[in-house]
Formats: C-alpha cells, structure tokens, sequence
C-alpha cells in the first residue's frame, strides 16, 4: 500500500507523525509481533528511531515539531513499513530483548522470545547461584539470549552456536556491542554435531519449529525472517528432536534444559506423550517453553532416540 503524500501536509510534530503512522497501520492491517503488538507502539518505534531519539523522551518533546529534512525520512520509514510489510527491526536495524538493544538485520529472527524473563530472573529457582555456570545457547541467531545471560550472570560462561554463517556475524556485532569477548564464545554447529565435547549447566534454545503447514500461513511480514530459523520438517520438530537425543550427555548432573517450541507445543506432546514436559509460565506473556532436568533427559533417552532414528 502506497501513502497517500498530501495526507501529511499538515502534519507538523513528532505527535502528528505517530498518530498518522498507527492510523495507515492500522487501515492497512499490518501483521505485528516482532517487538510491538499494536499500530501505534510500531509506528512510536519507527518515528523515534528516524528522529534519533528514544522511548525515554520527555512527553511534552512529542509536540515538538520536525523539520523538512526530518520528514523525510520519518515518512521513508513509515512508507516502507506499509509497502513491503518488513518489521520495523529490520528498518532500523535495532531490537530489544531483555532490556538490552541488539543489532539486527533479515539474516536473523527479531528478538521476542519470552525465555527474556527468565534470563531476567537468573533461570531462579532451577539455577543456584555459584560463582561460575555453563551455558550453551543453541540456535543463537543474534546471540540475544547468549548474551543476555552473559548480561544477567556476570559469572557465566556462555557457548552459542549457530549453522548460518550470516547469523553469526551479527551475533559477534553483538557480542562486541556489549562488551562480552570474555564470556560468550560462538561457534558455527549443526545443533551439536561441531560443538566441543563439555558439559554444561544450562542448555537453552529458542530454535526453528514451525510446521510446513503453519509456514504457508505466517503472515507477510514473517517472509522477511531466514526460513532457516523458523521452519523445522513436518510437524516442526525436527530441530527439536535433535536436541532432545543429544542434550542428555552435554548436560552435568543436576543440569537442566529449557526449550522454546511456541504453538508446536502440541505437535511436541504428540511425538513424546510419556514424557513430563515442566511448561513453563511468564508474567508478561509466551507460552511454548518447557524444561527438562538432565536426568530426565537420561530416563526418557530411548525414546528420544527411537524418534530421531525413526
């Protein structure tokens, strides 16, 4: 959908702009769900971001107005949003997750993974606090959740692995932006065929697990996302599964798994219906994600390779 241009002749402030923004959202029946859920928090982000400034502006700074120069790209970013349907992450190459800003571009997922409040919590009460912990985040993408935990565990060591080579050179854009060289190593693995053998405390993974079937039906904006990261064999379990027949030996006693698998929770419960998945709950909202004990994960080992072998 093209704007019509002589509809902004009038607008003058940052105020105008947002409104005008949220309201061809809006009309246009734009698909949000990659940082925002409604017309106009998106349309707020991408004003801001063209005017460099952020969500901690002075409310009365919203009536100030921008300039001729600034217009333009403030309406460069809404138009594209409105025409190609592209997250407004991939816009300004900016998502949060965690209350950290991370650097994004289409060769990665944006950042929305609920997994951010446990991270925020330390994984409490299912991590003790030590003066040191192992993590391995798969399927890292950005490396938001590997350094996140970096972030948010000064004392861990975090391992983050990725099969895209183009992920991972965002994720080490990342690892640089904030400063975590020493904590987060990454490296370029199929699940954990290229991995170190060593265990760990903590596996953690948001990874691809759409279905072929809910692949057709992503709305348009998710065609702009790696279908790399999002589509994962017939049920969407196949990344899934992997994890779930090798996790076992890379974790220490004691150690725990947490997994996020999204809608496909049920295609998940269907392949392993004996196993008790811990579903875990978040007060800001998602839903998807389960833990495993590493002895779980050793009970329940046969079945887990009868699936991957089957």
């Amino acid at each position: 959908m093209t704007p019509d241009l002589s509809d902004t002749a009038e607008l003058s402030t940052i105020r105008d702009w947002v409104r005008w923004g949220a309201s061809r959202f809006a009309e246009a029946g734009l698909f949000f769900g990659h940082g925002t859920d409604n017309a106009f928090d998106e349309s707020l982000a991408l004003v801001l971001h063209a005017l460099h400034l952020d969500h901690s502006l002075p409310p009365d700074f919203l009536d100030t107005r921008i300039t001729a120069g600034e217009r333009e790209q403030v309406l460069g970013y809404l138009r594209r949003r409105l025409e190609e349907h592209v997250p407004a992450a991939y816009i300004t190459h900016e998502a949060h997750f965690a209350g950290l800003s991370f650097y994004v571009n289409e060769n990665v997922l944006v950042p929305r993974s609920p997994i951010a409040e446990l991270i925020e919590a330390g994984f409490s009460p299912w991590l003790a606090e030590t003066d040191e912990l192992d993590i391995l985040d798969l399927c890292t993408g950005s490396g938001c959740i590997a350094i996140a935990c970096a972030r948010y565990l000064p004392h861990a060591r975090v391992d983050a692995s990725d099969i895209s080579p183009l992920a991972l050179e965002v994720a080490r854009v990342n690892v640089e932006r904030h400063e975590v060289e020493d904590q987060v190593s990454l490296y370029r693995s199929d699940v954990f065929d290229e991995l170190p053998e060593r265990q760990y405390d903590l596996i953690v993974s948001n990874p691809p697990y759409v279905s072929l079937e809910e692949m057709q039906g992503l709305p348009e904006e998710f065609r702009h996302e790696p279908a790399l990261g999002l589509e994962a064999g017939e049920d969407g379990m196949d990344i899934v599964a992997r994890i779930l027949c090798q996790g076992g030996r890379y974790l220490k006693p004691g150690g725990i798994m947490i997994v996020e698998v999204g809608d496909s929770m049920g295609h998940l419960m269907e392949r392993y219906p004996g196993v008790p998945f811990l579903w875990l709950d978040f007060e800001r909202g998602g839903h998807g994600v389960f833990l495993l004990t590493a002895e779980q994960l050793n009970k329940y080992q046969d079945i887990f390779l009868e699936e991957c072998e089957s």
